[in-house]
């Protein structure tokens, strides 16, 4: 298969992918979050493609897009007040919504589940995809299963060329992580997945607000509900390995820094390629040949919009070694630290 790309400014580039998804065909496209994989999401074997594109489990359940709010209703079963407040709040945006699912809606897409996530995209180009096709899209992030997101149409053309018909290119994205999931089936809302619309922001809002014990500690028996909650996600090549001071986690400390450079420098002396991810404001600090910047800068919504950037950097130079700060976890950093933490394998070293 030779996989089309089309800058999204180019005139038949809407009409094109349109076509294609209509038809059952898979196109890349850019959302504020990461670019998404999409297939028409009443299509079964449309869901089936994206699963065998990626090479995702088929029990990793796809986020279903739309463009506008009613749609919900063709979707989902029920709708609970809690929900309304959320998507009034937070829609278009970041936020994907668990619902219980109407039948409309086939297993294939949902991972066998009887519920649905709906994500509504405020980014331009994702919503006018959506209706000038005239389906819901489901999408996953548009890269091979267990690698970093894309936040750019070249990151997906790295990983789906040949396997998938399309990609519109519409740029970088904006906030580069995947959107934040609230499962509203329940008594209490639960979080499963952190994002850039933190719990502080749905507790304000809502209230009494639960995070899913996996988001903390992965569980490899339970059967995902919502994607990126069971498998390893967002992995470069090399081998990702967190340092942390264990007195002061939300700090890089001289102990944290001493380390890293420790590291780098016994696996320089013994061949091995290493990498150290920091931000611009600790960078001079490292004594590593092969320094990777999450962003110029070390604010939350900087590192996020950078991390996979940043991951795919340390394959593009061939590091087999990486080492990198950790995080605070309040508010995004929670985020960022969960998709640092699935990157690795879950190896943290405490200083």
């Amino acid at each position: 298969m030779k996989t089309i790309i089309k800058k999204t400014t180019e005139n038949d580039a809407f009409s094109m992918a349109s076509d294609i998804l209509r038809n059952g065909g898979l196109v890349a496209f850019p959302t504020e979050t990461v670019y998404g994989l999409g297939g028409n999401a009443l299509d079964p074997r449309a869901s089936e493609k994206i699963y065998a594109a990626k090479g995702r489990p088929s029990d990793n359940p796809l986020i279903v897009h739309i463009a506008d709010r009613a749609d919900v209703a063709e979707l989902a079963s029920e709708i609970p007040p809690i929900a309304e407040k959320l998507m009034d709040r937070f829609w278009p945006g970041p936020m994907t919504i668990i619902f219980n699912k109407k039948d409309i809606v086939p297993k294939e897409t949902t991972g066998g589940l009887d519920t649905v996530a709906i994500r509504m995209p405020s980014h331009p180009d994702a919503a006018r995809l959506i209706r000038e096709s005239g389906v819901y899209i489901a999408a996953p992030s548009a890269n091979a299963s267990g690698r970093p997101s894309p936040s750019t149409a070249q990151h997906v053309e790295e990983d789906l060329s040949g396997r998938i018909d399309m990609i519109l290119d519409g740029g970088p994205v904006d906030i580069g992580i995947e959107s934040s999931i609230i499962d509203v089936t329940g008594d209490v809302p639960v979080i499963l997945r952190p994002g850039f619309i933190t719990r502080k922001d749905f507790s304000e809002l809502i209230g009494e607000v639960y995070i899913d014990p996996a988001i903390i500690k992965p569980d490899p028996t339970l059967r995902p509900k919502a994607p990126g909650m069971k498998y390893t996600h967002y992995a470069p090549k090399g081998s990702l390995t967190i340092i942390e001071d264990k007195a002061s986690p939300a700090e890089v400390t001289e102990n944290v820094i001493s380390t890293i450079n420790r590291l780098a420098a016994e696996a320089a002396a013994e061949g091995k390629k290493a990498a150290v991810l920091t931000t611009r404001d600790q960078a001079d600090k490292y004594s590593s040949e092969n320094i990777i910047l999450l962003g110029e800068g070390a604010s939350g919504e900087e590192v996020a919009k950078h991390l996979y950037s940043a991951l795919r950097e340390c394959d593009d130079i061939g590091a087999e070694l990486i080492y990198s700060e950790s995080f605070n976890r309040d508010e995004l950093g929670g985020a960022i630290m969960n998709r640092l933490l699935k990157a690795a394998g879950q190896k943290l070293i405490y200083v």
